[in-house]
């Protein structure tokens, strides 16, 4: 039976920092993890491992670029000497890299089965050549499919199910995890998480792009009838239940991350433009950010909701979301109108 760890982990005078390998570290949720180690713990190093495509950015880690316990390694995931490398003496692997955006998946779905689902094969195959101490695979709620409106949220039981490109990579990297773990004792850990939002996330999702485009006067494009449901989580509080994954989770098992926030996406954009009517107003001929809602034509299989029972971290490991949806977005709506040009 697989044990926990953690308290035993700790760096005693005479024994060596753990290392920590963070793949895609220069993205949205893994620079905010990195940021959320270096601050709680002095006695891990990490490594930024990092193509830096266009959703990843240097810029996002300024503020720990300097700390010696941090160190950035640019490398491709599904380069195996390249991965085999860095790993020598890394104790713990945290994988967020992956293509991700469900939009960009429709119209070209190669790089996700590339990077998804080969290189998390890679990096498999490289920790068990290393004797990796963990694994911990950071996946999505998409994989689950789609929920109807009056459905039971999903539980790690709930079969895979996924409806597009994206989640059906991510989907495969999963179940690639899993057969890791059942051939091999592979130390391997998956977590799911529903739709994070938070500062440094690349506007090219439904919030950062309101924002951003709001702030710039540009049209905020809606899909369909702005329905769809999503459960939002606050990025640092999906880092602080990454971080109890890491420390606590048992080995072999499925964590669902969800923030217990769910929000129609028209409601979403009409919250953000009251936000910023506030806090911004208008000058000129419009009244209000509301006038710039334009309802678009639907993707193709769009996932209608969205929703995650997140009561088995809750009761085993004992982590709770702490950021409600009215102070996380308030947070994140200022952070864009304070780094626009950044964003």
């Amino acid at each position: 039976m697989a044990k926990k760890f953690g308290k035993i982990q700790r760096n005693f005078k005479g024994i060596r920092m753990k290392i920590i390998l963070v793949t895609g570290g220069a993205g949205f949720i893994g620079s905010n993890f990195i940021r959320h180690i270096l601050s709680k713990y002095k006695d891990y190093k990490i490594i930024n491992y990092d193509l830096l495509t266009y959703a990843g950015s240097l810029e996002n880690l300024d503020d720990v670029k300097d700390n010696p316990n941090y160190t950035f390694v640019k490398g491709d995931v599904r380069d195996f000497e390249a991965v085999d490398k860095q790993m020598q003496k890394v104790d713990y692997i945290v994988h967020f890299a992956a293509e991700s955006h469900v939009d960009r998946s429709i119209y070209g779905s190669e790089e996700f089965v590339r990077t998804n689902v080969l290189g998390t094969q890679v990096l498999l195959a490289a920790a068990k050549k290393n004797n990796v101490k963990r694994f911990v695979h950071i996946s999505t709620d998409e994989v689950y499919g789609s929920l109807g409106k009056d459905d039971a949220p999903f539980t790690e039981e709930t079969p895979l199910a996924p409806n597009n490109p994206y989640s059906a990579s991510k989907a495969a990297s999963d179940l690639m995890v899993r057969a890791y773990y059942k051939t091999f004792g592979f130390p391997a850990i998956i977590t799911r998480c529903s739709n994070n939002y938070g500062p440094y996330q690349f506007p090219e999702k439904l919030i950062p792009l309101m924002i951003t485009n709001a702030l710039s006067g540009k049209l905020l494009p809606v899909y369909a009838d702005g329905q769809n449901v999503r459960d939002w989580i606050y990025v640092q509080d999906h880092c602080s239940a990454i971080d109890i994954v890491l420390h606590q989770g048992i080995i072999g098992e499925i964590y669902n991350i969800g923030g217990g926030n769910e929000w129609k996406n028209i409601n979403i954009v009409n919250k953000i433009c009251e936000i910023l009517d506030y806090s911004k107003p208008l000058s000129g001929g419009l009244k209000s950010y509301k006038e710039l809602i334009t309802f678009v034509k639907d993707r193709p299989g769009h996932d209608l909701r969205y929703a995650m029972d997140s009561s088995k971290i809750n009761k085993e490991l004992g982590w709770v979301p702490k950021v409600n949806f009215e102070e996380g977005i308030l947070r994140t709506v200022k952070w864009y109108g304070e780094n626009i040009k950044e964003a």
